[in-house]
């Protein structure tokens, strides 16, 4: 049930109605703000309105982003009462049959890599075929790259050794983003760390949580936290912040950190070659607002020579990916989408940089409608380059666009 402790501690004062995106952006409706979310959350639990078909599209509307709870200077725990509001909603409303047939679809696809590597393959086809919208939608969030490559099972670290860690794959992730996660381990090994991969590690359940399926998505948080845990590592990296938000939250028994995160931990130690790009880096919602981490992947992207980073406007405004969000809620997502790569165009950069792979997907697919594709990276992509010393043709010329 929603826990109405935390109900109480909103004050209705407003300051989260600035950054929301479904507030500002979008419809400037005041059910489709935190604070009537909340607002309604508190009916619901009184007893005074029913879950009705207008309730829960208001609760659906939520992006999940946590820019509310960034901006609330009252501390309300906004993550846990749309997380406690969906789990109530999927256990006590009845979705129409094609809402609720796209939902079972996403959670039958997206945490098994082998069957969305196949859907991926055929997404060029369905883009060709008149699909009906919710199909529609997923062809063309499709993106244009994909990559398998994975990281060795484990990735010896260079001596002296300063850390044995697990590295989650992912599921989105070692799909469409392999080559990120063999950068991470590269990454993490010239800075003197022992990388193990684990290939037959599982989704996390981070969609599951934000989608209302707490069970599940805990199950299998606790899952990855037991197989890296007989693994012996000290730590687990991440480098999703959507994933890495779920699982520090969901307590697995072993330290959680962002690939960025731990870099600024240890400390630079590995050489590093000059980058000469202007990147426009955009803060993922996850890692900004949930994990509250801003500073640690500016700091890996300042510590490469050459490199100048740019700050698009309107950061703390959701591109609109938000886990499933940009598949149940497409015009939305849209609207968002195409925002965000306005400003990242806005910024003259040559490439765009995020640490999530929602993010990348979303925004890059804005850009190419706009006609003005860009290199989508991760952070750590960077830096390998420049460990590695590639020259930027090099690396401009191997991007994803």
């Amino acid at each position: 049930m929603i826990d109405e402790a935390l109900i109480a501690d909103c004050i209705h004062c407003g300051f989260c109605l600035p950054t929301c995106p479904t507030y500002g952006p979008l419809w400037q409706e005041e059910m489709d703000s935190p604070r009537g979310r909340i607002y309604l959350m508190g009916a619901l639990v009184e007893g005074r309105i029913s879950l009705s078909a207008t309730v829960v599209e208001h609760f659906d509307r939520c992006l999940g982003c946590m820019a509310c709870v960034t901006s609330c200077p009252s501390g309300v725990q906004y993550d846990r009462l749309i997380e406690q509001t969906r789990e109530y909603v999927e256990s006590n409303y009845e979705r129409e049959p094609a809402d609720w047939l796209l939902r079972s679809a996403v959670f039958r696809l997206f945490p098994y890599p082998g069957r969305l590597r196949a859907a991926l393959a055929l997404a060029p086809v369905g883009r060709r075929l008149p699909l009906p919208g919710p199909l529609r939608t997923l062809a063309e969030l499709a993106p244009p790259w994909a990559s398998g490559e994975s990281p060795p099972r484990v990735t010896e670290g260079r001596a002296p050794r300063r850390a044995r860690v697990g590295l989650l794959l992912g599921c989105v992730q070692r799909v469409v983003f392999g080559d990120v996660n063999t950068a991470t381990a590269r990454v993490l090994a010239a800075e003197g760390c022992d990388v193990v991969a684990a290939p037959e590690q599982e989704c996390c359940g981070a969609l599951h949580l934000h989608a209302g399926r707490r069970e599940e998505g805990v199950r299998r948080a606790q899952a990855v936290g037991d197989l890296f845990r007989r693994e012996g590592v000290d730590t687990l990296v991440v480098n999703a912040a959507g994933c890495g938000s779920h699982l520090k939250d969901a307590g697995i028994g072993l330290p959680v950190v962002d690939v960025s995160e731990f870099l600024a931990q240890l400390g630079p130690r590995a050489d590093r070659s000059p980058l000469p790009l202007r990147v426009a880096f955009q803060d993922s919602c996850h890692l900004a607002h949930a994990q509250g981490i801003r500073e640690a992947p500016r700091a890996v992207l300042h510590s490469v020579p050459g490199l100048e980073v740019a700050e698009p406007a309107d950061q703390a405004i959701c591109c609109g990916s938000a886990g499933i969000y940009n598949v149940v809620q497409p015009r939305a997502a849209r609207e968002l989408g195409d925002r965000k790569a306005r400003r990242i165009i806005e910024t003259g950069a040559d490439v765009y940089a995020s640490a999530n792979p929602g993010c990348l997907i979303q925004v890059s697919t804005g850009l190419r409608r706009a006609g003005r594709a860009l290199p989508a990276v991760h952070p750590v992509e960077l830096l390998d380059a420049s460990f590695r010393g590639e020259s930027c043709d090099e690396f401009m010329a191997r991007a994803r666009m």
